[in-house]
This record gives C-alpha cells, sequence and structure tokens, in this order.
C-alpha cells in the first residue's frame, strides 16, 4: 500500500488502483454520517475533489491522489457510511480508478513513512 500527505491509501489492484482513507483519518473525523462518491467513468486529474465526507465533527473532500479514471465507486458507502469507521483500510474503499502512469506511485509514502508523517 501506498499512502498521500492527505492520509488516503492506495492499494494496486492489477492495472487498477483502489483508493480510501487511512484508519487515522477515520478517527480523526470520528463518525461518519455522508459520503458523495464520484461518477464512475469520470476523469480526474490529481487534487480534484472526488469525494465528499461528512462526519459528526466536520466536513471534509477527499482529493484524486493522481491523475486518471474513476472506474469503479463503493456504492455501498451510500447506504452505509459508518463502516469507514469500521474497516476503513478494508471493506470501506471509495474508488477504483485506472492512472495515467503507474510510476506516479513510486512519490508516495510506504507504510513505515507514513506512520513516521501522522507521528
Amino acid at each position: 500500500m501506498k499512502y498521500t500527505e492527505e492520509h488516503e491509501w492506495l492499494r494496486v489492484e492489477g492495472d487498477e488502483v483502489v483508493v480510501g482513507i487511512t484508519e487515522h483519518a477515520a478517527e480523526q473525523l470520528g463518525d461518519v454520517v455522508f459520503i458523495e462518491l464520484p461518477e464512475a467513468g469520470a476523469t480526474v486529474s490529481k487534487d480534484d475533489e472526488v469525494v465528499v465526507i461528512e462526519s459528526v465533527k466536520a466536513a471534509s473532500d477527499i482529493l484524486a491522489p493522481l491523475d486518471g479514471e474513476i472506474t469503479e465507486v463503493n456504492e455501498a458507502l451510500v447506504d452505509e457510511p459508518g463502516k469507514v469507521n469500521d474497516d476503513a483500510e478494508g471493506e470501506a474503499w471509495f474508488f477504483k480508478m485506472k492512472i495515467e502512469d503507474m510510476s506516479a506511485l513510486d512519490d508516495l509514502m510506504d507504510e513505515a513513512a507514513y506512520k513516521a508523517f501522522i507521528g
């Protein structure tokens, strides 16, 4: 897995990348009550706002970690946004995407670097 400074995780599955938020981010948000996902087929650029997530504490935007196309979204989160609190780095992924340049993943943090980042 790779991690961004915006507390997203990325897991490569074949020619796609699965994207979600880290357990650390889910803990900071508190109880998630609403999620708005992007449309499958949307083309996004790095740092585009792609997901809106609201919790009892705050509303946040999740940014596209890389350039690419959204290929699938996790519709289960629309009905059960609390899954993010239960399994942030597993079943509560937000979307899958095909990225334009797989080597861009090399610029992201590995798990050890992310743990050091969150201190």
